[in-house]
């Protein structure tokens, strides 16, 4: 039998297993510093994800989104590679719209690369729709960003 997927609130112990997922997934990677703020920012919410057939107690992916007047925006999502295509994501996607029914957000935006199909996949399994393109939102690439949003039922 599988452990189940642990969905908590993120710490600062957390960061060290965050920072590692974040260097792994991203071209540009956040930095401590900006996690830090996150962390104490009135306005941001943040899960992480512990447990899978191969690992316990350690994170296995991560989430940082922001909530203002009813509104969120998803800021970060990341899986550890050798994790990918267990259920992780789904499991953050739940945990974070599950807060939005708490807190009254009905509405969920997002940007994500182009080239990301996985990320967009995801996103419309959880009733995402794409509404518009930011052209060469990437700096590092001068990759496009879709722009994509969820509105409560």
């Amino acid at each position: 039998m599988n452990p189940p997927i642990e969905i908590s609130p993120a710490t600062e112990a957390d960061l060290e297993e965050i920072l590692a997922i974040e260097q792994a997934s991203f071209p540009t990677p956040w930095s401590r510093e900006l996690f830090l703020r996150e962390l104490d920012l009135a306005i941001s919410r943040n899960l992480v994800a512990r447990g899978t057939e191969r690992v316990a107690d350690t994170v296995s992916g991560y989430m940082f989104f922001w909530f203002v007047a009813g509104e969120g925006q998803l800021q970060r999502i990341a899986v550890r590679q050798d994790l990918r295509r267990a259920g992780i994501a789904d499991r953050l996607m739940e945990g974070m719209l599950g807060l939005c029914a708490q807190e009254d957000v009905t509405r969920v935006m997002l940007e994500v690369r182009r080239s990301n199909e996985a990320a967009i996949g995801l996103y419309r399994k959880w009733g995402f729709q794409r509404t518009g393109t930011r052209r060469g939102y990437y700096p590092e690439t001068g990759e496009d960003a879709l722009l994509m949003e969820w509105n409560a039922p």
